[in-house]
């Protein structure tokens, strides 16, 4: 965890720096990004809160993500990252939304291989999604999903 912990630490503090607000809408990493965000001191300045979404039925009523969409393509999907975190910055009043979905295991989920995990983006620009493939135990996938949704975060926050 410590690697989680230092880009946890790296991204509040440069959001607090920018002034930008964050929220989380999280499926297969069920909370975890949230929780090392609120590990870190001062992430009651940027840190708006979490929804974790497991059930698609949650990211319908709670996010928006079309269900449609989610009938067409499954949960594990880049265009429902993006919606997730969308969603998420609306719902919660973030100036950014980051969304995880994916298979953690031990089977392939909606014909996705274990492993596979999109990382939802929304800024006030629109959203973007990012394909991963992790591989290693549940435990590990779910780490390295929240890794890498810690520096896609990053990436869209001034250093």
């Amino acid at each position: 965890m410590t690697n989680l912990h230092h880009l946890a630490e790296q991204a509040v503090r440069q959001a607090l720096n920018a002034g930008r607000t964050v929220a989380a809408a999280e499926s297969l990493t069920a909370g975890m990004v949230s929780a090392v965000l609120a590990d870190t001191a001062g992430a009651s300045g940027m840190l708006q809160g979490g929804v974790v979404a497991y059930q698609n039925s949650v990211k319908v009523d709670v996010l928006g993500v079309p269900a449609s969409l989610l009938a067409a393509v499954g949960s594990v999907d880049g265009d429902v990252a993006a919606a997730m975190a969308a969603g998420v910055r609306t719902a919660l009043g973030a100036d950014i939304g980051v969304a995880t979905t994916g298979v953690a295991g031990p089977e392939e989920h909606d014909g996705k291989p274990v492993g596979t995990v999109f990382i939802g983006l929304a800024t006030p620009d629109g959203s973007s999604a990012f394909e991963y493939a992790f591989t290693g135990n549940r435990a590990d996938i779910r780490g390295q999903a929240c890794g890498a949704a810690l520096e896609r975060l990053l990436a869209v926050l001034p250093s």
